[in-house]
């Protein structure tokens, strides 16, 4: 019997957070700041705003991978558990 393992490191699964949490407390600081625009402060809101939604993304796919994983090997180790009952 094979044995599933995770699609995700942990590494993987904690940058995906860091981006989403350092997009949104960057565009925070942002927005407090505002006043009037210039060209290069949009810039910054624009490139803030695409690290927040690739921060939203990779959160999204990484909690979405882990909980399946997690079923995955919950189902594979009451199969293990069942076999070995035998």
């Amino acid at each position: 019997m094979q044995k599933y393992r995770k699609r995700n490191t942990t590494a993987f699964t904690v940058m995906s957070y860091f981006t989403f949490f350092a997009g949104v407390f960057l565009f925070s600081i942002g927005l407090y700041n505002t006043g009037s625009l210039e060209l290069h402060e949009k810039g910054y809101y624009i490139a803030v705003m695409i690290l927040v939604a690739v921060g939203a993304i990779l959160t999204q796919k990484v909690t979405r991978d882990n909980a399946e994983d997690n079923e995955m090997m919950a189902e594979q180790e009451r199969r293990h558990n069942i076999s070995n009952q035998d």
